[in-house]
């Protein structure tokens, strides 16, 4: 395997990676910010109103883009696999 090859499938890993994992992350922060401005403005420090919140949009919005990152983690790993022949010479 050239070594040219080796960084070509780590750095297609790593992109597949922020773009499966990007969108979680992102409503993550927004919800958190939302939730601490509110909680800036209401005076109200109560810290499971943070992560409850939290924790169900980012479940829900995991369940609602599975299809979408299975079909992005099956086309990784099918093209992946379409790599070892021309790897190994």
């Amino acid at each position: 395997m050239e070594p040219s090859l080796a960084v070509d499938i780590g750095r297609q890993c790593l992109w597949i990676t922020l773009v499966i994992s990007g969108p979680l992350l992102i409503v993550g922060l927004v919800v958190g910010l939302v939730i601490g401005i509110v909680q800036a403005v209401t005076q109200i420090h109560e810290m499971t109103l943070t992560f409850i919140p939290k924790i169900l949009a980012v479940v829900g919005l995991f369940f609602w883009l599975l299809p979408w990152m299975t079909t992005k983690m099956l086309d990784y790993t099918i093209n992946l696999f379409n790599l070892i022949p021309t790897a190994i010479h």
